[in-house]
């Protein structure tokens, strides 16, 4: 059973994706665009989004900063000038890895601010008009990292876990207002963030097939978008495991 409306036709519709500037953000709005939806992205990097719109004319290009409060609210605001938000994607993210041995308090704030504190200014922003309409869509981009604590993953891991967290409790609230809410929950991707690894990425995805697993997904109306499933699955079962085999497993399959 669809725990969300599937989201099959995108011909018209307005989906405004934040963090769309590389890797899977960028992979999921030219894919969108290719569906017919009217494409808005957001990110920093002027080049990268202005590149973007050259490459697929009609995607709108909007710069911001997503930890800009402020800046979040009047794009949001702008847009809705123009017409409806149908759907709305948080893919902004930071990465370093990072380990308590070499414990930095200010990495570990940067990471929050653009991997969490981002998706929380952009729900401010469109949720009373998703609320007055009773419909609308939010996807929210974590990753497997935040199903339990990872090596090298003590600034990254928490945000994504937070993230888990708040796209099921904004499921339970929202759902019964007719408000769509949907988990996304990579693997390993190829992205400007996993090229810094130094490490082995078992099912390493390119950008568009992570971008294909989404849109299949929201098709589907599923609550939770997790790929490649032969390695996320395995990631949720690892969850499961009473602490004792899950902190010696992960030792022995990390070697760290």
């Amino acid at each position: 059973m669809s725990l969300n409306p599937p989201l099959a036709n995108w011909q018209g519709k307005t989906i405004w994706l934040l963090g769309a500037s590389t890797g899977i953000g960028r992979a999921t709005a030219v894919a969108l665009h290719g569906c017919g939806a009217h494409v808005v992205v957001s990110a920093r990097t002027q080049s990268h989004l202005y590149a973007l719109a050259a490459q697929c004319p009609g995607i709108l290009a909007l710069p911001l900063d997503c930890c800009d409060a402020q800046a979040v609210k009047t794009t949001a605001s702008a847009l809705l000038e123009k017409g409806p938000i149908d759907a709305v994607m948080y893919c902004a993210g930071y990465y370093k890895a990072l380990r308590a041995t070499d414990y930095n308090a200010a990495e570990m704030l940067k990471h929050q601010q653009v991997n969490y504190l981002g998706a929380l200014y952009m729900l401010e922003a469109v949720l009373p008009h998703f609320l007055s309409r009773r419909s609308g869509h939010i996807s929210l981009v974590s990753s497997v990292a935040g199903y339990g604590g990872l090596p090298k993953s003590l600034a990254y891991g928490p945000t994504k876990a937070a993230l888990i967290n708040l796209a099921e409790t904004l499921y339970l609230d929202l759902q019964p207002q007719g408000i769509g809410v949907s988990l996304v929950c990579p693997g390993f991707v190829q992205t400007p963030l996993t090229a810094q690894n130094d490490f082995h990425m078992p099912g390493l995805l390119t950008p568009e097939q992570a971008a294909e697993a989404i849109l299949k997904g929201w098709a589907k109306g599923r609550f939770e978008i997790h790929f490649p499933t032969h390695f996320t699955r395995w990631m949720k079962l690892m969850r499961l495991l009473p602490y004792r085999l899950y902190f010696a497993l992960i030792r022995r399959t990390t070697g760290l």
